[in-house]
């Protein structure tokens, strides 16, 4: 019984090493899928089931995750309160990018390719996701002198 108790803190303790070390990309992660969830549910109300262009609707829908992630990620994970506009912009700017990058995505799989709308937004939202949390990371959130 002891043994199986002394394997219980081993995991115990790596996991919280790991968590401590990848604490700020965890985060990030469950913070992105929130706002990428938010951002997808938001693109198939419009373009689906409501009849926006899908350019449009994707612009509509990258702002709404792109709010929603900075707010949470400055307050929860980088913890962040000083220079907040400053903040603000560099990370509305490297979301716009990202939502530049996805239209293009988006228009070359749904106009180009003719591959379906949901299938294109999913595939852009996980290669702009990986983009953007290297450029905050490395750019928004690290200190602003």
């Amino acid at each position: 019984m002891v043994g199986n108790n002394n394997y219980f803190f081993t995991i115990k303790s790596v996991w919280g090493k790991l968590y401590k070390k990848f604490r700020v990309l965890i985060l990030y992660g469950v913070i992105g899928c929130f706002a990428s969830t938010l951002d997808f549910i938001t693109f198939t109300i419009l373009a689906r089931y409501i009849g926006v262009y899908y350019l449009i609707a994707n612009c509509i829908s990258v702002l709404v995750g792109i709010i929603t992630s900075f707010l949470l990620n400055r307050a929860y994970n980088f913890k962040v309160k000083d220079k907040i506009i400053r903040r603000f912009l560099i990370f509305f700017s490297v979301g716009l990018c990202g939502m530049l990058f996805s239209n293009f995505i988006l228009w070359i799989g749904i106009d180009k390719l003719g591959a379906d709308t949901i299938i294109v937004k999913i595939l852009s939202i996980v290669i702009v996701v990986v983009v953007q949390f290297l450029l905050n990371k490395y750019v928004t959130f690290r200190v602003v002198k």
